[in-house]
């Protein structure tokens, strides 16, 4: 049976073109959060938010520090930690 979560990766599976397609149902939160907030609509973070639910879309961006946080572009890092700052 198909989760919420794995048929929004198929459903987004371009946006994961590094990625063998064996694995794409297997990304960590970490890489599926950054990858949608950076290359995703913001109708994509809305359904990302109701499948991981608010408060853990929240803990896997602010828990990404250093090298990881340079991940996000800069206007994407500062327009979603003011969005899920009421979250955290």
């Amino acid at each position: 049976m198909e989760n919420a979560r794995d048929k929004f990766i198929d459903e987004h599976r371009a946006l994961f073109w590094y990625t063998p397609e064996e694995e794409k149902r297997g990304v960590s939160d970490e890489l599926l959060v950054e990858t949608i907030l950076n290359d995703g609509t913001l109708d994509d973070f809305r359904e990302l938010k109701r499948i991981l639910t608010p408060k853990r879309l929240a803990q896997v961006f602010f828990s990404a520090v250093g090298r990881k946080a340079g991940n996000y572009y800069p206007e994407i890092r500062n327009f979603f930690s003011l969005a899920l700052k009421q979250y955290a």
